[in-house]
């Protein structure tokens, strides 16, 4: 499929930012200089009449997984993590909303003093009036991470890709990082994802998007405009689908 300059593939679309993306250059809580820059990006997919969703991560204020490993009830873990969601949620709505963008958060826990409810039918019409979505508290119930609830939410509202944002531009066969020579992919299936245990997101989420021929896209949050471009079908990061 080709698309031309400046106009969007894709209409509906499910992005995945961890907890941590907001901490820029903070070693706790959220960086306001990149909070407002990927509420910018948001806004300019909106403008070009892109509907977005958005799952954010906790990892940034609270990990539950970490603090059960230590010795906490893995359950209350799991609900601390989940209300750190929506306190990142809060804040990029009210970024969002400072740039004149309409956005809704939407919990899967009932806070309903802060923000809405999840419902399935209410999240697909604020998409439809051009509102940004953004889902908190993952999918409520403890044991699943943010990125089944991604996974999950794409799914429900039709998106038709699960983009998720990472510090890397892709999928690698090593850790980039610790290994220059590592090599990166550009188009991957579901299934080699699996078998190579390539851990981009938990094999929930990935057998998730198998089942529902849902495609995601993994790309490096802080190279600016590469959501943006993912968007216009440039060719950024790594595409996993049923099909090499």
């Amino acid at each position: 499929m080709t698309t031309k300059p400046g106009t969007a593939r894709y209409r509906r679309i499910l992005v995945k930012l961890s907890g941590e993306a907001l901490l820029g250059n903070e070693d706790y809580g959220i960086d306001p200089v990149i909070l407002k820059r990927i509420a910018g990006e948001i806004r300019d997919l909106t403008q070009m009449g892109v509907q977005v969703a958005i799952v954010l991560g906790g990892g940034n204020i609270f990990r539950g997984a970490g603090l059960a490993r230590a010795g906490m009830d893995r359950v209350t873990g799991d609900h601390m993590g989940m209300l750190a969601t929506v306190i990142n949620a809060l804040a990029l709505q009210d970024a969002l909303e400072s740039l004149g963008t309409y956005a809704r958060v939407m919990s899967a826990l009932r806070i309903n003093e802060v923000c809405e409810d999840y419902i399935r039918r209410r999240a697909v019409r604020h998409l439809e009036k051009g509102r940004v979505v953004i889902f908190g508290a993952g999918t409520g119930n403890p044991f699943f991470t943010t990125d089944t609830a991604a996974s999950l939410r794409a799914i429900e509202i039709n998106a038709e890709i699960l983009l998720k944002a990472t510090k890397v531009n892709g999928i690698y066969d090593s850790d980039p990082v610790s290994n220059p020579d590592a090599k990166r992919y550009a188009r991957l299936t579901f299934d080699k994802v699996l078998n190579d245990r390539l851990n981009v997101m938990d094999a929930t989420a990935i057998v998730m998007c198998r089942e529902n021929n849902l495609p995601l896209q993994v790309f490096n949050l802080f190279h600016a405009g590469d959501l943006m471009r993912i968007v216009q079908g440039e060719d950024v990061g790594t595409v996993v689908s049923a099909d090499p």
